[in-house]
């Protein structure tokens, strides 16, 4: 049935691309020295109908005879050339001093360019990148290409296993607002609150937008609060969807992880350890490699008028196995979660005339995730949650689920005759995350308890509506650009309840437990009391199901004034109304000096906010907390119970930032060179609380946690952003070094009446320091030579401390140091204490390498391996890391060495 489907895929594409055919150009394009340009951009003027030249400098297009050809190369002068009928051409490019890249994010000005910009943009060519590396997900794609960006996959985080958290300049997920095509993306349902990074937070699933429908990623790294609105306090990540119309392109690839970690675990640790060398698998199977993933994907864009028209559709498979990697016997299942997912994307333009723009834009995007929880142990072995007669030697629970997210956007654009730009959109977006927990029990039932669970879940959608106007004036000054508009928000958070038996708590006669006073739990054989709901995951019931929705409006004003060619000064406010907590006013403040040709200096300062999500003010749920090695029955409150308010947490409100930031740009040849240093303040920054004594309200729970406005954090750093390409003869060079150093402290933390080390402990501190590495360096090095290509990328990770369940007894070395440890708060500093232990992830370096080859024009295989020397976060021996394996998720994360093929194709 697969390869009927494909079939049909592939003749339907065929037809249109054959239906679409026009006048066939060809030509070559050269610098100076007559040495070809490989990789230059060819557009037919006025449409959105383009290529790209060979490793021979070589290009064919089909164009209008009457039309006009854009040729334009990173570093070189952009020409314009009249067809006139011609079907051969012979360009030579001179070296410019300007990229000629025109970025969508950071300025509404048309004409704003990568490397003019007065705040940070780095512009990354998706496409490229996914010829030269086997990294098959977005997430994967920044974390090596964009240098403060960060994101590792997670294991034992439940939902964070299956969404991965990401952050960009240490911040947390929700600080980063992420656009497609300039229209705000909707958020994810899911909320992070076990040990990942982002505890919390509800981030933005990148991963849901198939890489192979995106054109470029532009990273915009400063506040744009004041432009874009909530959540762009760490800056804007704004995703550009392919829009060719050259016919059919794809990719077929397959890749697996090495399970090799070398020798001598189980002897350092003392234990019996799970998954080592591909041997002792919870599966049963014994592995040299596993994670196996295959990636199919097809692009075909066709013509839609001759005005630009166009229509461009993606389509992408993606199944991964997991993987399983070192573990104790509380945590067989130690590694990354399975995954089959495939996705759709379309992009759509079609001028009316000259003046008249309809497009739309959109997706669906579905996942079937599949990660294991903690292990428990068998019933003979002291552990009750472990029906005998159903799993008599314990078992690993399995948290799956399906991950749904939809999205469209559709809009018109009209220039009037005095030149305003108008933009009138409507974007709406949808994510849905239902769990369905396996190989489970529900210990309350016994013998009677199913072992699969319908766990129920929960959804976000968002619908926003914006009208913009703009125009860009030459003749005033050295050009100014003017835009304001005004957009109107509406989100709906709803959790929804799965079936009785994964929530239920049930008394010995097997019925739900409703009236405590009258009905016994369910006990053991030694009389002790039995767990209710299915292990692993405990479902959402009635209690915990909302519904609740909110509404905002914003109104912006954005300008740019080039007072001369050299000076510029953006200015933008924002005001905004949110319907629960009340209004917000927002300002950026931006200049670019160029003090000479090559060399541009730029500033920027600005406040930002960041409402409270619906999840953070309406989630709850009972669980089972794995804290100190040990399982306990807990209670996520939402904000608005009574339970919060009688613990002194207050009402949620916004996070608010100021952001400043300064640097430079610099450009010669084929040299660029950008570098940033920024400080960033967020005041009442919301946090998940650690574990507060809840066994005495009679809630069925030992611990309460809440979110709270709980810490002021600063965060200060440097992005480093080196470039240099070259071509000669037949040969090619491209050299790049991106760098980041980060350092994030926690000026200080809200804990109000409340005991500061219960309220946000040294262990939640440190997860929160960890968002970023101090510094991460990536070294580029690229090699062509004719149809021949090699890549080698070097990552540098930074240490990274966190802290574990391990308690270790401490003594302060004098009364000063005492009071940093006053866990009473009787103004006494405690002398004989416990604190926690540490784990320290040493700095680590690791190596990606791929080879290309161009059979022909259409015919491209790359092979190759990232993390090619199969490079692990240092392994902590003593058992207690947060995530239960030999190390946490962090750095390049736990799968090691991954090696792929690759063949991309033209029709």
């Amino acid at each position: 049935m697969k390869k009927q489907t494909l079939l049909i895929i592939y003749l339907f594409f065929w037809g249109l691309h054959m239906l679409s055919a026009q006048t066939l150009i060809k030509g070559t394009i050269k610098d100076t020295n007559n040495d070809p340009l490989p990789g230059a951009n060819v557009l037919e003027k006025g449409t959105s109908n383009g290529t790209s030249t060979d490793f021979n400098g070589e290009f064919s297009l089909n164009a209008n005879a009457n039309g006009t050809l854009i040729i334009s190369f990173s570093g070189f002068e952009t020409q314009e050339i009249p067809i006139n009928g011609k079907t051969s051409f012979n360009i030579v490019l001179k070296e410019g001093l300007e990229l000629d890249e025109v970025v969508i994010v950071g300025s509404r000005n048309p004409k704003r360019t990568a490397i003019d910009t007065p705040v940070p943009v780095d512009i990354i060519d998706v496409a490229d990148l996914a010829t030269k590396n086997g990294k098959v997900e977005v997430n994967d794609i920044l974390q090596y290409a964009a240098p403060s960006f960060n994101a590792t996959k997670q294991s034992g985080s439940d939902g964070a296993d299956h969404i991965v958290p990401a952050s960009l300049r240490g911040l947390g997920p929700d600080q980063t607002l992420v656009l497609i095509n300039g229209k705000r993306r909707h958020q994810s349902s899911l909320v992070n609150i076990f040990g990942t990074r982002g505890r919390g937070n509800s981030g933005t699933d990148l991963n849901a937008i198939p890489s192979a429908a995106i054109k470029r990623i532009e990273v915009l790294r400063d506040g744009a609060s004041a432009q874009y609105g909530s959540d762009a306090i760490a800056g804007v990540i704004n995703i550009v969807l392919k829009d060719n119309t050259d016919g059919v392109s794809g990719s077929v690839g397959y890749g697996a992880y090495s399970t090799a970690i070398g020798n001598g675990w189980a002897e350092a640790t003392g234990e019996t350890l799970y998954n080592v060398e591909g041997k002792n698998r919870l599966d049963g199977e014994d592995k040299s490699f596993d994670g196996g993933t295959f990636k199919l994907d097809l692009n075909y864009g066709a013509k839609l008028n001759d005005k630009g028209g166009f229509v461009n559709f993606t389509t992408e498979l993606l199944s991964k196995e997991r993987t399983l990697r070192p573990g104790f016997s509380w945590r067989k299942g130690y590694g990354s979660a399975a995954i089959d997912g495939f996705n759709f994307m379309v992009n759509a333009s079609l001028p009316i005339n000259d003046n008249t723009e309809v497009y739309a834009f959109g997706g669906r995007n579905f996942r079937d995730t599949d990660a294991y929880a903690f292990s428990r142990d068998s019933f003979d072995e002291g552990d009750n949650r472990s029906v005998p007669s159903i799993h008599p030697n314990g078992f690993t629970p399995r948290i799956t689920s399906n991950i749904t997210d939809i999205s469209v956007s559709a809009g018109i654009k009209h220039k009037l005759e005095n030149g305003w730009e108008i933009d009138f959109n409507n974007t709406y977006g949808e994510n849905k995350f239902h769990y369905f927990i396996k190989d489970s029990n529900n210990a309350s039932l016994k013998d009677a308890s199913p072992t699969d669970f319908n766990a129920g879940g929960h959804s976000l959608s968002q619908n926003t509506t914006g009208l913009d106007f703009s125009k860009y004036l030459e003749d005033l000054m050295s050009g100014v650009n003017l835009a304001f508009g005004l957009e109107y928000r509406t989100e709906n958070f709803i959790i929804f309840a799965g079936e009785e038996a994964s929530y239920g708590l049930y008394d010995d006669n097997g019925v739900l437990m409703t009236n405590p006073a009258v009905q016994p739990v369910a006990v053991d054989s030694n009389g002790d009391e039995l767990s209710g709901g299915s292990q692993g995951f405990p479902g959402y019931g009635p209690d915990n199901e909302v519904d609740r929705s909110r509404s905002n409006v914003g109104i912006y004003f954005d300008s740019e004034f080039n007072f001369t060619e050299k000076f510029l000064v953006g200015a933008a406010v924002r005001f905004e109304d949110y319907s629960d907590f009340g209004s917000t006013f927002n300002f950026k403040l931006a200049s670019r000096f160029k003090a000479s040709d090559n060399l541009t200096l730029r500033g920027s300062i600005s406040s930002g906010f960041r409402a409270p999500s619906l999840a953070q003010l309406y989630y709850n749920l009972k669980f089972t907390n794995i804290v100190n090695g040990e399982s306990l029955p807990s209670l996520l409150s939402a904000n608005n119970s009574t339970v919060t308010r009688a613990f002194g947490i207050e009402q949620l409100k916004e996070e608010t930032a100021f952001n400043a930031s300064l640097g430079f740009t610099y450009k010669i040849g084929g040299f660029t060179a950008t570098i940033d240093a920024y400080s960033i303040t967020v005041d009442d920054r919301i946090i998940l609380t650690d574990n507060f004594d809840a066994s005495g309200l009679n809630l069925g729970v030992d611990a309460a946690q809440f979110f709270a406005n709980g810490v002021d954090t600063k965060t200060q750093g440097l992005d480093i952003v080196l470039n240099y390409k070259k071509s000669f003869e037949d040969h090619r060079i491209d050299v790049g070094l991106v760098g980041n150093f980060n350092d994030t402290k926690i000026e200080k933390i809200k804990n109000g009446n409340l005991n500061k080390f219960t309220f946000f402990s040294p262990f939640s501190e440190a997860y929160l320091k960890a968002a970023a590495p101090d510094h991460k360096f990536g070294l580029n090095l690229g090699y062509g030579y004719k149809k021949f290509d090699v890549s080698l990328n070097l990552t540098k990770f930074s240490d990274v401390e966190l802290f574990d369940f391990q308690w270790v007894q401490y003594s302060p070395a004098n009364e000063s140091e005492a009071l940093n440890f006053d866990t009473d708060e009787d103004g006494i500093g405690d002398t004989n204490l416990y604190k926690a232990g540490n784990d320290m992830y040493k700095s680590a370096i690791t190596t990606d390498l791929s080879l290309s080859y161009a059979f022909t024009d259409k015919i491209t295989l790359t092979i190759g391996g990232n993390n090619i020397f199969n490079v692990y976060p240092t392994p902590q021996f003593d058992g207690w890391t947060d995530q239960g394996g030999l190390a946490d998720s962090v750095q390049m994360g736990s799968d090691g060495a991954y090696f792929f093929t690759r063949l991309g194709f033209k029709l």
